[in-house]
């Protein structure tokens, strides 16, 4: 049998900034095509780039020193996530959900998660139930450390989780769009300032599953999303920053 060659390896998982719906790195992506993917997530998360901000192709060559092929790579990435979009003969900006798109978007998660909950409790085993605690306990070790853009990435990733979980692809395709435009709706509306609250929510959820109360489950992640949809200030930030200041943390 002639050898096989060795298949190119993509780059490992990504950072704790990484974008929840962002899935694992594809073929032709390269580790600075993830870098500059999660640079921007980040600063987006972290309430540095507000929505309508420019990302000039240039600035990106610039602070990475990369070609403006790998920039457009990273920038496409980006629009498919929502975190971006890309305007023919003009370039790209973040993202600016409106008022309304926030609404619609939480309306439609609570009529998707209202039918995952049922489905995770009545496929649950052991192991899933090992998943959803070391979810809510990553989620509470990025919240005690004041990581926002970690604690807010985690928190679309147990619901994610939940979706896996409920064994049904098209419902989990679905909730992939959905958490990535409330993430980028949560980064951007939430009060900068606003603490970060603990998993109360996620914890009685999971007890829920546990005993099996699937009326109790499906009323609190109604109220849970709810919840998070009333605490948005839906207003756009005034804060501007350069790009070069919002990527380095700035």
């Amino acid at each position: 049998m002639p050898k096989k060659t060795p298949a190119e390896r993509p780059p490992g998982r990504r950072t704790p900034a990484a974008h929840p719906a962002a899935g694992t790195s594809k073929r032709g992506e390269t580790a600075v095509d993830l870098r500059i993917h999660g640079a921007v997530v980040n600063a987006v998360m972290s309430h540095r780039l507000p929505p309508g901000t420019r990302l000039g192709e240039a600035e990106f060559c610039e602070l990475y020193q990369v070609s403006r092929t790998t920039v457009r790579k990273a920038l496409q990435r980006l629009a498919h996530d929502h975190i971006v979009v890309l305007r023919p003969n003009r370039g790209a900006v973040v993202a600016s959900p409106s008022p309304e798109e926030a609404r619609d978007v939480f309306a439609a998660r609570r009529a998707l998660e209202r039918e995952i909950v049922p489905l995770v409790i009545r496929n649950v085993t052991p192991s899933s139930l090992k998943r959803i605690r070391a979810a809510i306990d990553a989620e509470e070790q990025a919240r005690t450390s004041g990581d926002r853009a970690a604690w807010i990435r985690l928190g679309g990733e147990f619901h994610l989780l939940l979706a896996e979980l409920a064994g049904n692809a098209v419902l989990q395709r679905f909730m992939m769009e959905l958490i990535s435009r409330s993430s980028l709706i949560i980064a951007v509306y939430e009060n900068p300032g606003a603490p970060m609250c603990g998993n109360h929510d996620h914890n009685e959820l999971l007890g829920f599953i546990e005993s099996g109360n699937i009326k109790a489950a499906t009323k609190l992640i109604e109220h849970h999303l709810a919840d998070i949809e009333d605490r948005l200030h839906l207003g756009a930030p005034e804060r501007k920053l350069s790009l070069a200041e919002a990527l380095s943390g700035g």
